[in-house]
C-alpha cells in the first residue's frame, strides 16, 4: 500500500481537505499505515499534479477541498485488483530472538517481556480506538471494524506468542552470559 493510494481511497468516498484527510488518518487508516502532515500535503499536490485529484474547493486561510477524478478512480481501481499486496518479510524484532543465546538469560527474558508488553499495549490502544469511534454501516466503517479486529487479534496472537516464548526460556532457553 502507498500513501498515494490511501488518499485515493478515503478521497473515493467524498471529496475532503488535507485537515479532513489527517484526521482520517489519524482515526483509521494510521493504525495500517501512518502518515505525516507533510507527506499528505505533499502527496495531494502530487497527485493534482498527475490528474488523479482536482481541488474542487477552496475556503480561507488557503483551505483546499480535493476531489478524485476518473483517472484518480482508474488508478486506485487498478492498484485494489491488479497489484499484489507487499507482504513484510523483515522483523528486526524476530531477527534479535535468532541470537537470544547472545545475551544474558536476564536480558533475553527481558527482551521477550518488552515485546509482549508493546503487543499488549496495542491491544489495548486499539480497544481504546474502538470505543472511540461513531461506527456505522458505511463500508468505510465496515471496513475499518475489519481491519481494527486483525490488528487486535494480531496483537493477542504476539502476547501469546511472546509468553510462550518466555516459557521456553524457563525451561531450558539462552545462557546466563553472553558470548
Amino acid at each position: 500500500m502507498s500513501l498515494r493510494h490511501a488518499l485515493l481511497g478515503l478521497l473515493s468516498y467524498r471529496p475532503a481537505s488535507g485537515y479532513d484527510l489527517l484526521k482520517a488518518f489519524e482515526t483509521s487508516l494510521a493504525n495500517v499505515w501512518p502518515a505525516t502532515q507533510s507527506q499528505v500535503y505533499g502527496e495531494l499536490g502530487r497527485l493534482t499534479d498527475a490528474g488523479l485529484l482536482e481541488v474542487s474547493a477552496e475556503g480561507p486561510r488557503g483551505r483546499k477541498e480535493y476531489t478524485i477524478t476518473g483517472t484518480g478512480r482508474g488508478e486506485l481501481h487498478t492498484w485494489l485488483v491488479s497489484a499484489e499486496p507487499t507482504r513484510v518479510t523483515r522483523s528486526d524484532m524476530l531477527l534479535r530472538v535468532f541470537f537470544l543465546d547472545r545475551m544474558t538469560a536476564e536480558e533475553g527474558r527481558a527482551y521477550l517481556a518488552r515485546q509482549r508488553d508493546f503487543a499488549a499495549a496495542r491491544a489495548e490502544h486499539l480497544r481504546a480506538l474502538e470505543a472511540s469511534i461513531e461506527w456505522d454501516d458505511s463500508p468505510l466503517s465496515t471496513q475499518g471494524r475489519i481491519a481494527l479486529e486483525y490488528g487486535l487479534r494480531l496483537s493477542t496472537v504476539q502476547t501469546d506468542w511472546a509468553d510462550w516464548a518466555l516459557e521456553q526460556l524457563a525451561t531450558g532457553g539462552a545462557g546466563d552470559q553472553p558470548r
